[in-house]
């Protein structure tokens, strides 16, 4: 239980800024929800047509819905300028306000249709306005439903604001992720307790005001008002106190040795000065657009994923080919800046056990091709939909009987157990060796390279302080190295943080 509580207690800022989340978009959905639900209420095409909006929104995940915002808010900052932000806090607040929207929407729309005629008729018969018969007869009657639905969207909103991790937005998702990347359920759980809790009390405390609004008791109505004030003030406090507006956001992608990268560049910031923040969990697309526009300012990228994801590149140069037209496209594009590589390759490859392929007498994928055709191949969340997989996939005519989607930690647990006959790896991992697995040769070199590289936004390329603090990184990671890295936190029994795992790589670097 002392683990527990101890990853409780370190989840502080986390819990502020997903108490602020969540009340902002909680607000916003009431500020949208009570003036549709007055106008529907008058109108029944406005009433099929604002539900049914609503209902529509609900049908798509919660997550899709908050990575669709970061595209669109993209487009937009060409209209409304530099200034526009596309990751982080505003388009999670616009996809959980449109996903709190519903209950709300839909219980105002109730309660105002349920009106006693007869009050409605009495409130005009003694010469009441619009406005008057709003404020005085119909808000007092329907606000104990209005507060119902209101409680509904706040327990919906405060658990999907967990996934607003993967767009960069701080969360009580960030320990939950990062503890399923590494299998660390301490993490997972206090997450995981922290949002319960916080779904739980938001509840009563709405409940109350619910009450006192039914019972026309006013001390139930403004003491459960006060406690919300109350709460949201003390994470504002929390959130804003030692609040750096010039610090130095960090990228990282949602696997272990993007976090452990992460933290190994913020430390030697923090070292010469700055005060660095994280956004992790990212996609590798979203993670790319954001360094580029400025969103976060440093991140570590992979030159095969760069040449093919965002270049649409099909051809596979030599490393020092596709490096340099690299830098010249980063250059020409957005501006941003290629500090250079790390030393190792992180590259996708086609991995087995090695049982199973010697078995099988798998050694090149050309052989999977060709007795593959029964087999499950498991890949993380994007890779089947990466170019390189259908690269791969064409150059070799690979046919499988099914394609299983893991995350990167439950990829290779899906190997031990048989879910998966081959997966979809990388070579820097340190459970290749620790679970005795083999990547299958890939002759035809339909796999591009993956040498990690250092990425810094535009504007933040011309620090020279900056820049000069991370150039001692660059050519001083080998891949053994990093390997041991991720598997120090992926699967040793004492797992160190990353923070830890950063510090080590950095004392074998002799960084």
């Amino acid at each position: 239980m002392s683990g527990i509580w101890g990853a409780l207690l370190e989840l502080g800022d986390k819990l502020a800024a997903h108490i602020l989340l969540s009340a902002a978009a909680i607000a916003l959905g009431i500020a949208v929800a009570l003036p549709l639900a007055i106008w529907a209420s008058r109108s029944p095409p406005v009433a099929r047509a604002t539900l049914g909006f609503a209902s529509l929104v609900q049908t798509i995940p919660a997550l899709a819905l908050l990575a669709l915002f970061f595209p669109i808010l993209l487009s937009l900052r060409a209209v409304f300028g530099e200034g526009l932000p596309t990751l982080g806090f505003l388009p999670a607040l616009l996809a959980l306000s449109l996903y709190a929207l519903l209950p709300i929407l839909r219980n105002a729309v109730t309660a105002q249709a349920n009106l006693d005629p007869g009050v409605i008729e009495a409130a005009d018969g003694v010469g009441m306005t619009f406005w008057q018969r709003l404020r005085l007869v119909e808000a007092p009657l329907s606000a104990p439903y209005i507060m119902a639905g209101i409680r509904t969207a706040a327990v919906w909103t405060i658990g999907a604001a967990t996934l607003s991790t993967t767009i960069g937005q701080p969360s009580l998702g960030d320990p939950i992720f990062a503890g399923l990347q590494t299998q660390n359920w301490v993490l997972v759980l206090a997450g995981c307790i922290a949002s319960a809790g916080l779904a739980l009390i938001a509840d009563a405390l709405l409940g109350t005001i619910e009450r006192g609004l039914a019972k026309r008791q006013r001390a139930l109505t403004f003491g459960g008002l006060g406690a919300v004030a109350l709460g949201i003030l003390a994470a504002l406090i929390f959130h804003f106190g030692g609040n750096d507006d010039d610090r130095i956001v960090i990228g990282a992608k949602g696997f272990s040795e993007q976090y452990i990268l992460a933290r190994l560049i913020g430390q030697r910031l923090e070292a010469a000065g700055y005060t660095v923040d994280y956004r992790d969990g990212l996609g590798s697309a979203v993670a790319h657009r954001a360094v580029s526009s400025g969103a976060i300012d440093v991140l570590v990228d992979y030159t095969g994923t760069i040449w093919t994801n965002q270049m649409k590149r099909a051809d596979n140069p030599d490393r020092d080919t596709m490096l340099a037209e690299i830098v010249e496209w980063e250059t020409r594009t957005s501006g941003t800046h290629v500090l250079g590589r790390l030393g190792f390759e992180n590259a996708y490859g086609i991995a087995m056990t090695r049982a199973k392929a010697a078995a099988g007498r798998f050694e090149t994928i050309a052989d999977l091709a060709a007795r593959g055709q029964n087999m499950t191949i498991g890949g993380d969340p994007e890779f089947f939909e990466r170019p390189e997989w259908i690269a791969v996939r064409d150059t070799y005519g690979l046919r499988f009987a099914a394609r299983r989607n893991f995350s990167p930690t439950f990829m290779y647990n899906a190997l031990q157990s048989g879910e998966a006959d081959a997966i979809g790896a990388y070579t820097s991992d340190g459970r290749i060796e620790a679970d005795d697995l083999v990547f299958l040769k890939d002759p035809q070199g339909a796999f591009p390279n993956y040498d990690a590289i250092v990425l810094i936004a535009p504007e933040t390329g011309k620090d020279e302080g900056l820049v000069e603090a991370l150039k001692p990184l660059i050519g001083s990671i080998g891949v053994e190295a990093m390997r041991a890295a991720n598997l120090s936190v992926d699967r040793e029994e004492n797992k160190l943080s990353f923070d830890e795992a950063a510090r080590r790589l950095a004392e074998g670097a002799g960084k």
